[in-house]
């Protein structure tokens, strides 16, 4: 497998782009700005997509793809997450009024999206690659994903705050190589990050004392201009294993 990261920051601005994932070239782990930076093929080569929860930095992109490639394809892309999230996209994003209802454009027969829901805990498998929701605490129904194939397995923490699910799923899988988490706020900014249901360096060191010792863990969805600050004190935090900071472009594969 091969995950092209092509957002994983925070925020907007030049050089940051919000959280997506490419694996392997047919599937989208979340759809944030990061999805703005593959070609136009590129984009009509994608045939799923996996959201872990209804905020905008995680589904900007998706509605623009479709408008930009939809009508070249002949096959509906396939939307994958929990019914709640997809209940929330159809309300508030395909409603006709913020943009097209693409599950009914150009017909209801034939349409740009269908939707597929995985409820938590469950698996899709998609050829070789099976794609696992494993349930995360978050300020909206989220869940991370965890993506095993030939190779190995590699985690997805989505946006999170503290919780044992996430960390007890990932202790059980034996061929887990890579860890994506979060960390979004400065420790001076802990009552944010739980106010917020997302994670700050002390949080996150707590968190991953929960990880049997193992796969390489990448940090992401900092906030922009803090991203050195955060990485500093993660690394006081944790001084013998200290996390890696994931970077946009770059080629995780397994």
């Amino acid at each position: 497998m091969r995950i092209r990261v092509l957002g994983c920051s925070g925020g907007i601005g030049i050089g940051r782009r919000t959280t997506s994932l490419l694996l392997d070239d047919d599937i989208l782990i979340d759809a944030g700005t990061g999805v703005g930076e593959l070609a136009l093929d590129e984009l009509k080569r994608v045939d799923h997509v996996f959201l872990t929860h209804s905020h905008l930095d995680h589904l900007a992109a998706l509605p623009f793809m479709l408008d930009t490639v939809g009508a070249s394809r002949s096959r509906p892309v396939i939307l994958h997450a929990q019914p709640v999230t997809l209940a929330a996209f159809e309300a508030h994003i395909f409603n006709n009024v913020i943009w097209p209802d693409f599950t009914r454009i150009p017909t209801p027969e034939k349409p740009f999206l269908n939707y597929e829901p995985l409820p938590v805990g469950s698996e899709a498998s998609l050829g070789r690659r099976r794609i696992r929701s494993v349930p995360v605490k978050h300020a909206v129904p989220a869940v991370g994903y965890l993506v095993s194939g030939p190779g190995g397995s590699i985690a997805f923490s989505g946006d999170m705050t503290a919780n044992d699910d996430f960390w007890q799923a990932l202790n059980a899988c034996a061929d887990l190589k890579h860890v994506i988490v979060e960390t979004s706020f400065l420790d001076a900014d802990e009552e944010l990050a739980r106010v917020s249901r997302h994670l700050c360096p002390s949080m996150l060191a707590g968190e991953l004392r929960k990880l049997k010792p193992g796969p390489q863990v990448h940090i992401t969805h900092l906030q922009p201009g803090y991203e050195d600050g955060i990485m500093a004190e993660i690394a006081r935090h944790l001084p013998d294993n200290t996390p890696r900071r994931l970077m946009h472009g770059e080629v995780i594969e397994i």
